[in-house]
């Protein structure tokens, strides 16, 4: 009887309350956490790349920076393709980031979670996160994986062209 009040205490309506807000605030615990923490491996001379992690920062990613003389080693380890490389490369949510992606794209990417590596901008296109200055490009965020590469969204600057 004793192990019956205890959890009666444990189930008040303030306790049930608590919880209910923890759960609001946490949906997801620890994986939604892990997800939101972008790992960014750049070099550390790099403006371009600082500008593209205060971008995500100001979109509210956690971002963590390794700083790197050797991308290349990064690169290949996580399967950039050649063809696709840029000046630095990031993992997210089980996805790589190559390159000066929008958030959007990477909002878009974590939300759909397609069967990918991940999405890169190849090159420095004027205009894209941390590249801004003179008049921006269009230029395609492209997804690659196993089956291939693929254009997964256009973009003018950082928003999203039709």
């Amino acid at each position: 009887m004793n192990n019956l009040g205890e959890y009666q205490r444990l189930f008040t309506r303030r306790g049930t309350l608590r919880l209910t807000a923890a759960l609001v605030a946490f949906p997801l615990g620890a994986a939604a956490a892990d997800r939101a923490v972008v790992s960014v491996f750049k070099d550390p001379n790099c403006d371009c790349c600082t500008g593209w992690v205060r971008h995500l920062k100001e979109a509210g990613f956690a971002v963590k920076v390794d700083e790197t003389t050797s991308p290349n080693i990064v690169r290949k380890r996580l399967g950039v393709p050649p063809e696709l490389t840029a000046c630095h490369t990031a993992e997210v949510g089980g996805y790589v980031l190559e390159g000066h992606v929008p958030v959007a794209a990477v909002l878009q990417l974590l939300a759909k979670r397609p069967k990918a590596v991940g999405l890169a901008v190849p090159g420095m296109p004027i205009g894209s996160p941390g590249m801004e200055g003179g008049a921006p490009q269009k230029y395609e965020v492209v997804i690659f994986g196993a089956t291939g590469q693929q254009p997964f969204m256009q973009f003018v600057g950082t928003k999203a062209a039709s």
